[in-house]
Protein backbone atom coordinates (compact mmCIF):
# COMPACT_ATOMS: atom_id res chain seq x y z
CA UNK A 1 0.00 0.00 0.00
CA UNK A 2 1.08 3.56 -0.79
CA UNK A 3 -0.06 6.76 0.13
CA UNK A 4 -0.04 9.63 -2.00
CA UNK A 5 -0.68 12.91 -0.17
CA UNK A 6 -2.31 16.03 -1.91
CA UNK A 7 -1.95 19.07 0.14
CA UNK A 8 -3.88 22.27 0.06
CA UNK A 9 -7.13 24.08 1.42
CA UNK A 10 -10.92 22.82 1.46
CA UNK A 11 -12.91 25.33 0.40
CA UNK A 12 -14.36 26.98 -3.00
CA UNK A 13 -12.15 30.35 -2.23
CA UNK A 14 -8.76 27.90 -2.02
CA UNK A 15 -9.67 26.14 -5.09
CA UNK A 16 -7.11 26.28 -8.13
CA UNK A 17 -4.90 28.16 -6.33
CA UNK A 18 -1.16 27.95 -6.00
CA UNK A 19 -1.69 26.21 -2.56
CA UNK A 20 -3.77 23.51 -3.72
CA UNK A 21 -1.61 22.39 -7.01
CA UNK A 22 -1.40 19.44 -4.75
CA UNK A 23 -4.98 18.33 -4.85
CA UNK A 24 -4.87 19.09 -8.74
CA UNK A 25 -2.29 16.29 -8.92
CA UNK A 26 -4.51 14.19 -6.80
CA UNK A 27 -7.75 14.77 -8.95
CA UNK A 28 -5.78 13.81 -12.48
CA UNK A 29 -4.98 10.65 -10.44
CA UNK A 30 -8.44 9.75 -8.93
CA UNK A 31 -9.43 10.36 -12.71
CA UNK A 32 -6.93 7.61 -14.23
CA UNK A 33 -6.54 5.46 -11.15
CA UNK A 34 -9.83 5.76 -8.65
CA UNK A 35 -11.34 2.40 -7.84
CA UNK A 36 -13.51 4.19 -5.13
CA UNK A 37 -15.70 7.08 -4.56
CA UNK A 38 -14.30 9.43 -2.33
CA UNK A 39 -14.71 9.02 1.12
CA UNK A 40 -14.19 10.66 4.62
CA UNK A 41 -11.16 9.48 6.89
CA UNK A 42 -8.81 10.45 8.66
CA UNK A 43 -10.20 14.31 8.38
CA UNK A 44 -9.67 14.17 4.94
CA UNK A 45 -10.64 13.19 1.83
CA UNK A 46 -9.47 9.21 0.80
CA UNK A 47 -9.92 7.50 -2.61
CA UNK A 48 -8.76 3.79 -2.87
CA UNK A 49 -6.43 3.80 -6.12
CA UNK A 50 -5.06 0.85 -8.29
CA UNK A 51 -1.39 1.27 -9.98
CA UNK A 52 -1.35 -2.10 -12.30
CA UNK A 53 -0.60 -4.40 -9.45
CA UNK A 54 -0.07 -2.26 -6.41
CA UNK A 55 -2.74 -0.28 -4.32
CA UNK A 56 -2.71 3.46 -3.02
CA UNK A 57 -4.59 5.30 -1.03
CA UNK A 58 -4.94 9.22 -1.96
CA UNK A 59 -5.22 11.50 0.56
CA UNK A 60 -6.43 15.17 0.82
CA UNK A 61 -5.98 16.88 4.42
CA UNK A 62 -9.18 18.79 5.27
CA UNK A 63 -7.33 19.95 8.34
CA UNK A 64 -6.17 23.04 6.63
CA UNK A 65 -2.65 23.45 5.04
CA UNK A 66 -0.77 24.18 8.40
CA UNK A 67 -2.20 21.18 10.13
CA UNK A 68 -1.75 18.23 7.09
CA UNK A 69 0.35 16.01 9.83
CA UNK A 70 -3.37 15.41 12.01
CA UNK A 71 -4.50 13.90 8.45
CA UNK A 72 -1.63 12.13 7.25
CA UNK A 73 -0.56 10.34 10.78
CA UNK A 74 -3.32 8.38 11.49
CA UNK A 75 -3.62 7.65 8.14
CA UNK A 76 0.20 6.41 8.20
CA UNK A 77 -0.45 4.53 11.55
CA UNK A 78 -3.94 2.89 10.46
CA UNK A 79 -2.34 0.99 7.41
CA UNK A 80 1.40 0.72 9.24
CA UNK A 81 3.40 2.63 6.60
CA UNK A 82 6.67 3.55 6.71
CA UNK A 83 7.87 6.70 5.36
CA UNK A 84 9.04 5.73 2.28
CA UNK A 85 5.65 4.74 1.35
CA UNK A 86 4.42 7.93 1.51
CA UNK A 87 4.23 10.78 -1.15
CA UNK A 88 3.53 14.17 -0.57
CA UNK A 89 2.69 16.24 -3.68
CA UNK A 90 2.86 20.46 -2.55
CA UNK A 91 3.23 23.84 -3.99
CA UNK A 92 7.04 25.06 -3.75
CA UNK A 93 7.49 28.70 -3.90
CA UNK A 94 11.27 28.16 -5.07
CA UNK A 95 10.55 26.66 -7.97
CA UNK A 96 9.53 28.42 -11.40
CA UNK A 97 6.00 27.32 -12.58
CA UNK A 98 5.51 24.40 -14.47
CA UNK A 99 8.75 22.62 -12.79
CA UNK A 100 8.59 19.90 -10.92
CA UNK A 101 11.13 18.06 -8.75
CA UNK A 102 11.10 14.59 -6.90
CA UNK A 103 13.27 14.35 -3.28
CA UNK A 104 13.63 11.27 -1.23
CA UNK A 105 13.94 13.49 1.97
CA UNK A 106 14.47 16.75 2.99
CA UNK A 107 13.58 20.30 5.27
CA UNK A 108 10.05 21.69 4.32
CA UNK A 109 11.70 24.49 2.24
CA UNK A 110 9.49 26.72 4.65
CA UNK A 111 6.38 24.58 2.84
CA UNK A 112 4.08 24.45 6.03
CA UNK A 113 1.81 21.64 5.15
CA UNK A 114 4.88 19.42 4.89
CA UNK A 115 6.52 21.20 7.66
CA UNK A 116 3.32 19.77 9.76
CA UNK A 117 4.07 15.98 8.28
CA UNK A 118 7.35 16.17 9.38
CA UNK A 119 6.83 17.57 12.77
CA UNK A 120 4.00 14.64 13.31
CA UNK A 121 6.23 11.82 11.78
CA UNK A 122 9.46 12.82 13.43
CA UNK A 123 11.03 12.05 10.28
CA UNK A 124 12.49 14.01 7.44
CA UNK A 125 12.55 11.09 5.27
CA UNK A 126 9.49 11.07 3.36
CA UNK A 127 9.56 11.83 -0.54
CA UNK A 128 7.82 14.58 -1.71
CA UNK A 129 6.90 15.90 -5.16
CA UNK A 130 7.54 19.45 -5.31
CA UNK A 131 5.56 21.69 -8.45
CA UNK A 132 7.17 25.10 -8.88
CA UNK A 133 4.55 27.73 -8.15
CA UNK A 134 6.94 30.66 -8.95
CA UNK A 135 8.59 33.06 -6.63
CA UNK A 136 6.15 35.93 -4.87
CA UNK A 137 6.85 39.48 -6.30
CA UNK A 138 9.03 41.92 -4.32
CA UNK A 139 5.90 43.40 -3.33
CA UNK A 140 3.77 40.47 -2.43
CA UNK A 141 3.54 38.80 1.10
CA UNK A 142 4.30 35.28 0.42
CA UNK A 143 1.12 34.36 2.12
CA UNK A 144 -1.47 36.05 0.08
CA UNK A 145 0.97 34.98 -3.07
CA UNK A 146 0.52 31.43 -2.42
CA UNK A 147 -3.54 31.96 -1.83
CA UNK A 148 -3.64 33.79 -5.43
CA UNK A 149 -4.46 32.43 -8.37
CA UNK A 150 -2.33 31.53 -11.48
CA UNK A 151 -2.52 34.17 -14.35
CA UNK A 152 -3.59 33.04 -17.90
CA UNK A 153 -0.05 32.68 -19.36
CA UNK A 154 0.79 30.63 -16.22
CA UNK A 155 -2.24 28.30 -16.48
CA UNK A 156 -0.85 26.78 -19.48
CA UNK A 157 2.20 25.42 -17.91
CA UNK A 158 0.91 24.14 -14.40
CA UNK A 159 -2.06 22.03 -16.23
CA UNK A 160 1.27 20.88 -18.64
CA UNK A 161 2.89 19.67 -15.17
CA UNK A 162 -0.33 18.52 -13.55
CA UNK A 163 -0.69 16.24 -16.28
CA UNK A 164 3.28 15.04 -15.91
CA UNK A 165 3.12 14.84 -12.08
CA UNK A 166 0.15 12.01 -12.71
CA UNK A 167 1.98 10.12 -14.38
CA UNK A 168 4.98 10.61 -12.56
CA UNK A 169 3.43 9.28 -9.13
CA UNK A 170 2.23 6.17 -11.10
CA UNK A 171 6.06 5.85 -11.76
CA UNK A 172 6.84 6.07 -7.75
CA UNK A 173 3.94 3.51 -7.00
CA UNK A 174 5.66 0.86 -9.28
CA UNK A 175 9.25 2.25 -9.58
CA UNK A 176 10.44 4.05 -6.67
CA UNK A 177 11.56 7.15 -5.85
CA UNK A 178 15.71 6.91 -7.04
CA UNK A 179 13.42 5.89 -10.92
CA UNK A 180 11.39 8.84 -10.78
CA UNK A 181 14.48 11.66 -9.38
CA UNK A 182 16.64 10.08 -12.54
CA UNK A 183 13.46 10.45 -15.13
CA UNK A 184 11.75 13.07 -14.01
CA UNK A 185 13.94 16.01 -12.26
CA UNK A 186 16.59 16.24 -15.51
CA UNK A 187 14.02 15.64 -18.08
CA UNK A 188 11.34 18.33 -17.06
CA UNK A 189 13.65 20.74 -14.76
CA UNK A 190 16.35 21.21 -17.81
CA UNK A 191 15.47 24.88 -17.47
CA UNK A 192 16.00 24.83 -13.52
CA UNK A 193 19.46 26.12 -11.85
CA UNK A 194 19.14 23.66 -9.18
CA UNK A 195 21.22 20.64 -8.90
Amino acid sequence: MKLIVGLGNPGKKYQDTRHNVGWQVLAGLASRHGTSKPKTRFEGEVIETQFGTEKGLLLCPMTYMNASGRSVRPASDFYKLSPVDILVICDDISLPVGIMRFRSQGSSGGQNGLKDIINKLGTQEIPRLRIGVGTPPPQWDTADYVLSRFSKAEKTDIERVVETATGAVADWVQNGIDFCMNQYNRKHNTNSHET
